[in-house]
């Protein structure tokens, strides 16, 4: 029931992702008001994470899940309402407020609902659901704005955010609730967090390899291009590299039940950092190829590893804050990353702008791992 609930709603909120800029231009809209109305979500994602992660600790997971999939539903549908980019700026910060109070209740719920000893496989599974939701729905929003008009599209999208939080007001679990926090144990518990070095290591490993996931998404289209591919040869990347992250999640969360998860988080950042270093240096479709399904390969390895990680590290009272502060590195790892490397590639070239992604995701490697040992060693002392 949570794979199918998120998989609805992530599909669901990326059908609009490719209508939203022609929306917008259709209102008049330039390129920097296109960038303003998804930065609005993302800042507002990012920011409002872990107080909603909080909330989740204080409440139960599951009031957070349906307020988020409505707030997610009712953004959609007052887009056709929208007359000028400014309103719509104001719409996706609801969208942004949606995804922050649905995504960290979610995880949370995961690992409450499975035991420890599960939390590779059930990780696995969810995160498979979501990114393949965000997989198929941009490619079924562009479809369907062809045939039934961008508008219907936003229509499309909120009735099925509606209909899947109905689904989870009637039959979603409700989580750890009879153990839920008050609010001044979750205030010093996120103290107690931040002091915890695993902990620090987990949201290192997901800022680092955010900031190279931003750096590709944003800057692939361009660079491929400017070697002398054509648009659909981009598209052949992308879905190269969705695929095999889809793909592998399940097995590595099945091995991640029976290894040290440390070394998968590893194992995939050496991989992603490596793989954002060759395609800096790859100029044609096949080395291309590799290097994005390299990508995908290390991104599956630590979205995968790290989810299970948290969960299994830090207290039931606890998750809703932990998974909120990792939902929010997310976000604004990727921010960084893209905001960062855009304005250096008005002086670098994009194989130096890959290049020094890449050692940024090997530093986040280098200091996982020292992070990690210090935890280590002061259980040993322990």
């Amino acid at each position: 029931m949570l794979c199918l609930t998120g998989f609805v709603v992530f599909f669901s909120s990326h059908l609009r992702l490719p209508v939203m800029p022609l929306y917008a231009t259709s209102l008049g809209a330039d390129p920097a008001q296109v960038g303003m109305i998804n930065g609005a979500f993302t800042l507002t994602a990012g920011l409002l994470s872990i107080p909603a992660g909080m909330l989740a600790d204080h409440i139960g997971r599951k009031l957070p899940v349906i307020m988020g999939g409505l707030a997610i539903a009712l953004s959609s549908l007052l887009i056709p309402l929208c007359r000028e980019p400014l309103q719509m700026a104001v719409v996706y910060v609801l969208f942004g407020v949606g995804l922050a109070a649905f995504a960290p209740a979610m995880l949370s719920l995961v690992a409450d609902v499975v035991p420890p000893e599960k939390f590779g496989q059930a990780y696995g599974w969810y995160t498979t659901a979501g990114y393949f939701a965000m997989t198929l729905g941009p490619a079924m929003g562009g479809f369907l704005a062809g045939s039934t008009g961008l508008p219907a599209v936003f229509l499309i999208s909120g009735g099925l955010s509606l209909a899947v939080t109905l689904f989870a007001v009637l039959l979603l679990p409700k989580g750890m609730s009879g153990h839920r926090s008050d609010m001044h144990a979750v205030l010093g518990s996120s103290v107690l967090l931040l002091r915890n070095h695993f902990f620090q290591a987990c949201l290192l490993a997901t800022i680092g390899s955010c900031v190279g996931y931003g750096v590709f998404l944003t800057f692939l289209p361009l660079s491929a291009v400017s070697y002398g591919l054509d648009p659909a040869q981009v598209g052949v990347l992308f879905a190269v590299q969705a695929m095999t992250n889809v793909v592998c999640r399940v097995p590595i969360g099945i091995i991640a039940d029976k290894i040290d998860k440390r070394w998968i988080v590893a194992v995939g950042l050496a991989i992603l950092a490596l793989a954002l270093a060759a395609l800096g240096q790859a100029a044609q479709l096949r080395y291309m190829l590799l290097c994005t399904v390299a990508l995908g390969i290390g991104m599956a390895l630590i979205y995968t590893a790290v989810g299970a990680l948290i969960a299994g590290q830090v207290a039931v009272l606890q998750r809703g804050l932990a998974m909120g502060m990792y939902h929010s590195c997310v976000f604004l790892g990727m921010m960084a990353g893209s905001t960062t490397m855009g304005i250096a590639l008005k002086t670098i070239s994009f194989s130096v702008c890959y290049g020094v992604t890449g050692g940024v995701v090997l530093l986040a490697l280098l200091w996982f791992m020292m992070l990690s040992r210090m935890f280590q060693k002061n259980i040993r002392c322990c």
